[in-house]
């Protein structure tokens, strides 16, 4: 079993939902965020999704755009993100790791060769949001055969014709795109995620995460209540940036502000499954 698949049953015996955070690798520099990384399971986070940066990330918010620029001028590149997360896995066999990003970074570096790599490195799956279903044989083989899940997106506008098509694609865990738009600019209501998220298990039984629009504890917890799991990306990169000096580099309390918002997400993601909700 998946670190992904173990980590949903043991949660789904617990009665609660998954929190997944979401942080940009190497920002605003390598040691901060191999701490914020560190510290993120502690936190109570469940699940981690590292941002690859990119020079054109069409589906992010600017809070994520910007992110990935601080990183990329701190040096990031995608060999720098997978000895990331070596390096946290030093510490912490157990959380399930998912990088998200593009597919021209990982074209660069050789599709086979870098799931060869992420599987070695630590990664438990994987979100590339420009290869679509239609396309998937550009990676899927090579993925599978190193036992790494691709997660896709599936968006408010994908169709009943064309959804089942999406979930045979994916494993690990659906990511259920509460808006139409990019990353971190605003929420969808519990009415439409409740109808979303009946829709998406008439086709499947993989656990769905919503994300793209959860910002607050509240949203996190209502999240959970009608998911399995709730994304919060851009919130915590806004904390991270503001915490940052006028020459963006970190202060000596940027990673506790990150965690300790962590912290407050993880403990209503909690009391919404105490409160019958999961």
């Amino acid at each position: 079993m998946s670190r992904i698949a173990e980590r949903f049953a043991v949660l789904r015996r617990e009665g609660r939902g998954a929190l997944i955070t979401f942080v940009e690798g190497y920002d605003p520099d390598p040691a901060t965020s191999l701490a914020i990384l560190r510290g993120l399971p502690g936190a109570g986070a469940d699940l981690i999704e590292i941002g690859v940066p990119f020079t054109d990330p069409m589906a992010d918010g600017p809070s994520i755009q910007r992110a990935g620029l601080r990183a990329l001028k701190a040096g990031a590149t995608l060999a720098g993100v997978l000895a990331l997360v070596r390096d946290f896995r030093a510490q912490d066999p157990a959380t399930p790791v998912v990088l998200m990003g593009y597919f021209n970074p990982i074209l660069a570096y050789g599709v086979a060769r870098f799931c060869t790599d992420a599987a070695a490195s630590g990664v438990d799956g994987l979100i590339v949001v420009d290869v679509p279903p239609e396309e998937a044989d550009e990676i899927e083989p090579q993925a599978r055969a190193q036992g790494l899940d691709l997660i896709r997106l599936v968006a408010p506008t994908t169709d009943e014709a064309r959804l089942p098509r999406v979930l045979a694609a994916t494993s690990g865990f659906v990511y259920y795109i509460s808006i139409t738009g990019i990353t971190g600019t605003r929420s969808a209501t519990a009415e439409h995620l409740r109808g979303a998220v009946a829709r998406l298990r008439r086709h499947t039984d993989l656990p769905l995460a919503i994300g793209f629009g959860i910002r607050t504890p509240e949203q996190a917890a209502e999240a959970v209540r009608i998911a399995d799991a709730a994304v919060v990306g851009s919130a915590l990169v806004d904390t991270l940036a503001a915490s940052l000096d006028a020459a963006g580099r970190a202060r000596p309390d940027t990673v506790r502000q990150v965690l300790d918002q962590v912290r407050v997400l993880a403990e209503a993601v909690r009391g919404a499954a105490r409160s019958g909700g999961g």
